[in-house]
């Protein structure tokens, strides 16, 4: 059995899929369960139990034995909470029970952390653990997820093989429920749809023009490869990141969106709420050559070819992965 939490979820779900594809099917799905609009991410998919989270570590003391590998994906990701307890709850805490379940019975265990730790980048995007204890994040929730990796780094005890991931801009399917958290990519085809055109955060950065703000923008396929290829590879435990590995601007975001809708670009400025002006990150570009280095060889989507499969295998048929 494989255990995949947060798996009604955008990331969850596609790996789930992926799962699926490779053959696997006895697959337990932890979440809430709670959102019909996200829980529609796993219609169609071979499960073999759906457990929800918070009966999921009585339901691993039964079975833990049985459980081969822990995918643990399940989190609050909103950037805009400012409940700090509940995101220790969540994000933090339950990592850490997560954590101490697969030492008990032995799984080996890939966890998502985030890019959001890097914080402005102050630091860099290099994964190295060494700079973990002195990162940034700009709001709790990267506070959260670099709490938990924190606290990693200081276990003597720990499972056979671990592997966090700090997840960049993830874009791709399954992420219809995620309202004002999705990818730009999809706020943009949203617009373009209704309006014809797309309005994009004006810079307030004089070493930025207006657009080229820049991202590491990773297709969540690419991810779930990542995911996949852990879950074989069980050596080598670390903090990796998981991006693209190249930085690309809004602009060219969006423009490959027009191109993979078929309409013409329109695209204008607007400023950056205040409320997030000072907390705005003008460039981010994941460091690969970790992950590399221990075998992970497979090329990453460039953006407009991601962009280009997200538009036109999903959003434009309302299809899932």
């Amino acid at each position: 059995m494989i255990v995949v939490t947060g798996a009604a979820g955008f990331i969850g779900s596609c790996l789930v899929g992926k799962l699926n594809d490779e053959g696997f099917n006895h697959i337990i799905v932890v979440d809430k369960f709670d959102n019909d609009e996200k829980n529609k991410n796993l219609e169609g998919k071979q499960i073999l139990e759906s457990v929800d989270r918070g009966d999921f570590f009585d339901w691993l003391d039964t079975v833990g034995d049985k459980v081969e590998f822990i995918f643990h994906l399940g989190a609050r990701t909103d950037t805009a909470e400012f409940d700090y307890e509940l995101l220790s709850d969540l994000n933090t805490e339950y990592s850490k029970k997560v954590w101490q379940k697969c030492i008990d019975y032995q799984i080996p265990l890939v966890y998502a952390s985030s890019a959001a730790t890097y914080g402005l980048g102050e630091s860099g995007y290099v994964d190295d653990h060494d700079i973990i204890p002195g990162l940034k994040p700009l709001n709790p929730y990267g506070e959260s997820k670099n709490e938990f990796d924190k606290w990693v780094l200081t276990q003597t005890q720990t499972p056979f093989f671990w592997a966090g991931l700090k997840f960049f801009n993830v874009y791709g399917p399954n992420e219809y429920h995620k309202d004002r958290m999705a990818s730009v990519i999809m706020h943009a085809f949203n617009q373009i749809s209704s309006t014809s055109a797309m309005k994009l955060f004006r810079s307030h950065n004089p070493d930025f023009k207006d657009g080229e703000q820049q991202r590491d923008f990773v297709y969540v396929k690419d991810v779930v490869d990542v995911c996949y290829f852990l879950m074989h590879h069980r050596k080598d435990s670390a903090i990796y990141n998981l991006g693209s590995g190249k930085a690309r601007t809004f602009l060219d975001l969006v423009k490959a969106t027009f191109a993979a809708m078929g309409r013409k670009e329109d695209i204008s400025f607007i400023d950056t709420p205040l409320d997030i002006r000072d907390k705005y990150q003008y460039y981010t570009q994941a460091s690969m050559d970790k992950l590399k280095k221990i075998g992970y060889d497979l090329p990453f989507h460039e953006l407009e070819e991601g962009v280009k499969d997200y538009v036109s295998e999903y959003l434009l048929k309302k299809a899932y992965y």
